[in-house]
């Protein structure tokens, strides 16, 4: 990603890369929603260890949820608030030549967390409920309100199982995520794996 000073990546094609990752995001989502029931799962080319099952949250990543209503409007709150902080970010990055692996990772951070942030919005008060039927988008008997949707999940990855006793298992991995959370993590990770070549100063002429 690094490469020659004259391949840096440019703040457009930063935006683009975080507006396709939105579209993929949200039209996922939006089949999800208009297609499965709550709970409904199939196997992906029959593989026990990939599946798409329809589940919903109150907003935390990876199927974890909230303790009350008011927990999710100022979770999603604060997100907003990250968003504007890590856009500053993403500009002040390129502002200063910062390198490639840095900019791609904050427009992963950042299409991710926009990703989850429609869904809190806007899917409450423009689809219906998703429960013993598919969800209707537009309908005129929302399930929410603004601000109060719940976010949408389909991945799941259960891996393999281990039989405990009294007939009980462990499933690993039991987390149902969605593409926006792949996005997010994808981002960390490249922060991570990739440090000192995120954060390396730039090389002026």
């Amino acid at each position: 990603m690094q490469g020659h000073k004259n391949k840096k990546m440019s703040l457009k094609k930063a935006w683009l890369l975080i507006v396709l990752i939105l579209i993929i995001d949200q039209w996922s989502k939006i089949y999800i929603k208009t297609n499965f029931i709550y709970d409904e799962e199939h196997k992906v080319l029959g593989l026990e260890w990939f599946r798409i099952k329809f589940v919903e949250n109150d907003g935390m990543a990876f199927g974890m949820t909230l303790p009350t209503q008011y927990g999710k409007l100022i979770l999603t709150l604060f997100r907003i608030g990250v968003v504007i902080g890590i856009g500053y970010w993403l500009w002040d990055s390129f502002r200063k030549k910062a390198s490639n692996y840095l900019t791609v990772a904050i427009a992963c951070i950042i299409a991710g967390a926009l990703g989850n942030i429609i869904d809190s919005v806007f899917y409450g008060v423009i689809f219906d409920h998703s429960y013993g039927q598919t969800a209707t988008l537009f309908s005129d008997k929302p399930y929410g309100t603004w601000f109060h949707g719940y976010v949408v999940d389909m991945l799941y990855f259960p891996l393999f199982e281990i039989p405990l006793s009294e007939g009980k298992t462990f499933r690993f991995f039991s987390a149902i995520f969605n593409v926006a959370d792949v996005a997010i993590s994808t981002g960390v990770g490249i922060l991570i794996v990739f440090n000192k070549r995120a954060f390396r100063k730039p090389v002026h002429d």
